[in-house]
């Protein structure tokens, strides 16, 4: 899938790097050096995909990714997280700001490309995504809106796909590992932790409406979605 990927990078030798080889697999780029640069480039335009250094000078990457996320018009966007921290509750922080993925430095270029390739395929409905509706809760993969009591319900892309697989799979005990293959992809390299962080922030999404207590945490099964809690 050829993608417009934003590299949000200071490191002038990573950042060629990276635009080295999303251009070599097909992908559009576009570059900046700080969270400025690429504001004004997200102003103009919408990339389908950011990779987003943690350290930017300035304005942090994790802070942009903040506000990526609390805006409509950005809320969307995918955001791979670069980073050279690898303890993890700097991987949690990361999911948490609003990252879709997070990979440590050093890493490959082919890891990275099929991290790429990974989020990229989360963003496109798949076949047989048909709608799912539980009492006021509705969601619509074509349409790529997710509604509560008729209003749109603010979802990154992946809360949203994890909102239609266990909607889709209601009454089910899903384990982490199933899911991170289902919404994820299968070796997608994510950790089984990113599941917690993203089942966390799908739940704040349903609070105002009162539907967080649908998605419940089966000790040591995972989770699943029952219609009747509530």
């Amino acid at each position: 899938m050829v993608a417009r990927v934003l590299v949000v990078e200071d490191d002038a030798a990573i950042q060629e790097l990276i635009s080295v080889n999303l251009l070599r697999a097909g992908h559009q780029v576009q570059r900046a050096h700080d969270a400025e640069s690429a504001q004004v480039l997200l102003h103009a335009t919408l990339p389908d995909l950011i990779v987003m250094d943690w350290g930017l000078p300035g304005i942090s990457g994790i802070e942009l990714t903040r506000r990526l996320r609390a805006e409509v018009r950005t809320r969307a966007v995918s955001i791979i997280m670069l980073t050279a921290r690898d303890d993890e509750r700097d991987k949690v922080a990361g999911l948490e700001a609003g990252a879709d993925d997070y990979l440590t430095k050093p890493f490959s270029p082919r890891e990275l490309l099929s991290r790429i390739a990974a989020v990229l395929r989360r963003r496109v409905p798949q076949a047989g995504d048909g709608v799912v509706e539980v009492g006021g809760l509705r969601i619509d993969p074509a349409a790529g809106r997710a509604t509560l009591g008729g209003s749109e319900l603010a979802l990154g892309r992946t809360e949203f796909r994890l909102l239609h697989y266990l909607m889709a799979h209601a009454d089910r005990v899903h384990s982490r590992a199933r899911i991170l293959d289902e919404v994820w992809g299968e070796r997608c390299g994510a950790e089984e932790r990113t599941v917690d962080v993203h089942i966390r922030r799908l739940r704040s999404a349903l609070e105002p409406g009162g539907c967080e207590a649908m998605i419940r945490t089966v000790r040591g099964g995972g989770y699943s979605f029952s219609a009747g809690a509530g």
